[in-house]
This record gives C-alpha cells, structure tokens and sequence, in this order.
C-alpha cells in the first residue's frame, strides 16, 4: 500500500510522539499523499478522535513529506518546515481512533522559501478536514 513507509522520519524532521504520517501513498510532482492509521494513544486523540490539531499536523506533515521526498531524490537533507499560516480552515468530521485516512496535498504557489498548499483529509472516501496552508522552509 505505502510506496515509501520503510521508516517515514527519513522524509520528516517531525519525531514521535507527533509523527502525523504513517506513510506516504503517493508522490509525484506538485501531488502528494499519505496515509496515517490514528492509534489509540496518540497525542492529538482525545474522547476517541483526532483533534483538530491533529488534523492541521497530519496536513503539513504531507506536505513536509513531498519536501523530504524530493530532498532525498536529489541526495540533499531533508529540510525543516514551519507553518506559517493556515487559511479557510474547515473541519466537516472528527476521525475516530483506529481509522485509516489518508491526505492529500497540492502545492500551488513556491516563491523563495514559502510554500502555499492546499490540504485535504479524507476517511473512506469522505471528506473530513480541508484547509490552504503557508509553509516556511529552511534548508
């Protein structure tokens, strides 16, 4: 299912407790998608769901994930990224512990070190989360 899930923190600077990702699904030019099973007992879970947070974490980790991808692609480091702002926010449901979603994320705009991506959670094909994020990169 993943086509690079072998040991996601080589593609992420994120380490647990708030790995967000379990895997990346897809991967290919301005597309990117990845797959995370929410486990009981993560930080982000509370009364049985993934918290927003979480959510918004999960989305820039994706996108984190494609910066990675693409830095170990070209045998450079894999660099840190900072949210600089998230934007239309909108949260249709709360996944549940245990659920498998998956996320998609499209960039849109890169100029200099700011990313803009549009993010989207889904769980068994339904929408659960959305947003547009600003990502800030440092090499």
């Amino acid at each position: 299912m993943f086509i690079h899930s072998d040991n996601i923190i080589h593609y992420i600077p994120q380490r647990a407790p708030v790995v967000m990702i379990s895997g990346i699904l897809f991967a290919e030019g301005k597309l990117t998608r990845t797959g995370l099973q929410i486990s009981p007992d993560n930080i982000f879970v509370q009364d049985g769901v993934l918290t927003p947070p979480g959510l918004m974490e999960n989305i820039a980790q994706t996108a984190a994930a494609r910066a990675g991808y693409q830095a170990l692609q070209e045998n450079t480091a894999v660099p840190m990224g900072y949210i600089g702002a998230v934007k239309d926010l909108e949260i249709f449901e709360l996944p549940p512990a245990g659920a498998f979603i998956e996320t998609t994320t499209e960039v849109g705009h890169e100029v200099f070190n700011a990313t803009m991506v549009t993010g989207k959670v889904t769980w068994n094909g339904k929408l659960m989360a959305q947003c547009e994020m600003k990502i800030f990169i440092t090499p």
